[in-house]
């Protein structure tokens, strides 16, 4: 259970859940009839991990980013993806300072507790890669010289589908190092005339305040991570992911940091449900958004158009949750 005291415990979780639906509620303002999306993304934030925003362009993937980063009175920075990027773009350089005759570290927009990456998968791979150290060591090196990233810290990317003209398929690596993918989708035609209300005159993101101060997610953030995990939903965890490593429809399955994020994931979910302590129902419930994003479907899944997903779904059904 929460190793705080019982006064400071039950503060951190009324907390959490009163600064969480004020977020949400600021976010939807922006954002109307994707209240599960919304969720997720403050999943991920209190969990300590990044999203990948994959869907057709139009849909919203830029608003809901930048809706969520407004929404905290934090560094924001924004990393407008291009072909022509060069990884010493998002990280930094080092330029020679005339006056002190001497070379000084510039920072790039990486230097940020909320960096947007739009439209990610129209940068090439080399610039794609600058992302790799920072998001998983929050750290960044040039020339030989490390520089550490303020917590809290979360890179929010969107990417249209590998199909549309002029992009490049994220490498491995990289989707592994993002906690979650979400899909917007269309919106139904009740939230798409509020919409139309909403946005015909001008944007609701114009009006956003900060709702939360980046001191309260770092609060969070701690909260979350004491958050009890009991043994056999560890377990339960690990057969997920065990069972996208075997899986003949799948050749590549899980890692071990999926399992790791999966599990931080889980945390949250808990969290902002008011609870200290994770059920399988935590687990299921993110078993798709953590995972899917990372498994590579086999030659004949492909013909069959047998989605990760898909054989996820399976597997959670016919696994039983301990």
């Amino acid at each position: 259970m929460v190793t705080q005291t019982d006064q400071q415990a039950g503060r951190s979780l009324d907390e959490l859940v009163g600064i969480a639906k004020q977020v949400s509620s600021a976010v939807q303002t922006v954002i109307s009839g994707k209240a599960g999306a919304v969720r997720l993304a403050l999943t991920v934030l209190l969990a300590e991990g990044h999203i990948l925003i994959e869907d057709v362009p139009g849909v919203g993937k830029t608003q809901l980013a930048k809706a969520l980063a407004r929404s905290i009175d934090c560094s924001v920075r924004r990393v407008q993806f291009t072909p022509d990027l060069l990884p010493s773009d998002i990280t930094g350089v080092n330029a020679y300072n005339q006056e002190l005759r001497e070379f000084e570290f510039k920072p790039g927009p990486i230097f940020a507790n909320i960096v947007l990456g739009d439209e990610i998968n129209r940068a090439s791979p080399k610039t794609q890669s600058a992302l790799l150290e920072s998001m998983e060591e929050r750290q960044v090196t040039v020339d030989g010289s490390t520089y550490q990233l303020e917590p809290p810290f979360m890179v929010i990317a969107t990417q249209n589908p590998v199909e549309m003209e002029g992009t490049y398929p994220l490498p491995e690596a990289q989707r592994d190092r993002f906690m979650s993918r979400i899909s917007i989708g269309y919106p139904d035609r009740v939230s798409e005339l509020a919409m139309l209300d909403s946005h015909g005159g001008g944007s609701p993101l114009d009006e956003l305040t900060p709702v939360a101060h980046v001191s309260d997610i770092r609060a969070l953030v701690a909260a979350v991570r004491e958050v009890h995990v009991s043994v056999s939903i560890r377990q339960y965890i690990i057969d997920l992911v065990n069972a996208t490593r075997t899986a003949a429809e799948l050749r590549l399955g899980a890692s071990p940091r999926a399992a790791l994020h999966l599990l931080r994931a889980s945390r949250a979910h808990a969290a902002l449900d008011g609870r200290d302590f994770v059920i399988p129902d935590d687990v299921q419930a993110l078993a798709i958004p953590v995972l899917a994003h990372r498994l590579l479907p086999s030659a004949e899944a492909m013909v069959g158009r047998e989605l990760p997903d898909q054989v996820l779904s399976s597997i959670i059904q016919r696994l039983p949750s301990r």
